[in-house]
């Protein structure tokens, strides 16, 4: 693939090796774009930085600083040094899955409350090599190697025990305050459940909380954004995506697609969210011409 691959390339990619490492990349794919990404992406910055919003707050990212996105979450790059220099790693969720199936007893420790962990230059140097490994061994073919996805899932095992635990020893408390927690479920219950239902008391239900409490927890996790402009983002984050990347669907099918029981409602939607309409939104990032009517 080639050494800078686009999105698209990127994904599909992923999907049919489970895995992709790239070593030295410079600077973010595109700026002020949302990215959700549908598998696990590692990024170790080895220079420079950058800043970024992932599910709408900002992070930092300079030396030593590695982010672990999740699957479904929103990251948007703002702004990058010219000597921002990062190294990637990209796990589909099959294997990450197979990895706590096969590897843990526990439950995997979260990372989209706070995805940027902070490493000293010896624990770096020791999750590059790591990555490294993983690289080698990922660059075979199933046929030179008939235990390749077992050899990475093990590999991959030994990278994940050591970046919690980098996390852990950062910071004992990072994972264990109701904040964190609360807001850790309300995002994926958002990621498994924004095509059922966009509604604060459906959320606040699941989560067995009155709706005035749920939303003082979810303003105070994000800095001010309340349940309803969380949810209003990251549905319009997913159907920037789908009208991006589906070139060969209609409005009315990526309408479906989201959730919506007829298209005008995601219109209505997408319009008051985002101050533009789905149509002008397609023409502005696609171009016009390109696209069923």
């Amino acid at each position: 693939m080639p050494p800078r691959p686009n999105k698209e390339q990127l994904i599909q990619y992923v999907e049919q090796s489970g895995i992709a490492f790239f070593p030295e990349m410079h600077g973010f794919f595109v700026l002020n774009v949302d990215y959700v990404f549908p598998h696990i992406v590692l990024m170790l910055c080895l220079n420079g930085s950058g800043r970024s919003l992932y599910d709408m707050r900002e992070i930092t990212h300079r030396k030593n600083d590695l982010a672990f996105i999740i699957p479904g979450h929103i990251m948007r790059p703002l702004e990058c040094s010219d000597d921002f220099v990062y190294a990637m790693l990209c796990v589909s969720p099959k294997m990450f899955e197979d990895l706590r199936f096969h590897t843990f007893s526990h439950d995997y420790e979260k990372f989209n409350y706070m995805p940027i962990c902070s490493l000293t230059d010896e624990q770096a140097a020791q999750l590059q090599t790591l990555i490294h490994q993983v690289a080698i061994i990922a660059k075979h073919t199933d046929e030179e190697l008939p235990h390749r996805y077992q050899a990475l899932l093990a590999q991959l095992a030994v990278g994940y025990e050591f970046l919690n635990y980098y996390r852990r020893e950062q910071d004992k408390q990072w994972a264990d305050t109701p904040l964190v927690k609360l807001f850790n479920r309300f995002c994926d219950l958002v990621v498994e459940h924004y095509r059922e239902s966009r509604e604060i008391q459906y959320y606040a239900n699941l989560m067995h909380l009155t709706p005035k409490y749920f939303t003082k927890v979810i303003r105070s996790a994000t800095g001010g954004l309340s349940p309803a402009q969380w949810i209003e983002q990251y549905v319009t984050t997913q159907a920037k995506r789908l009208i991006e990347s589906r070139a060969t669907h209609t409005l009315q099918e990526t309408a479906y697609l989201l959730g919506f029981s007829e298209p005008t409602s995601f219109y209505r939607y997408f319009k008051r969210v985002t101050g533009m309409t789905a149509k002008q939104y397609q023409q502005l990032t696609i171009g016009h011409g390109d696209h069923k009517q």
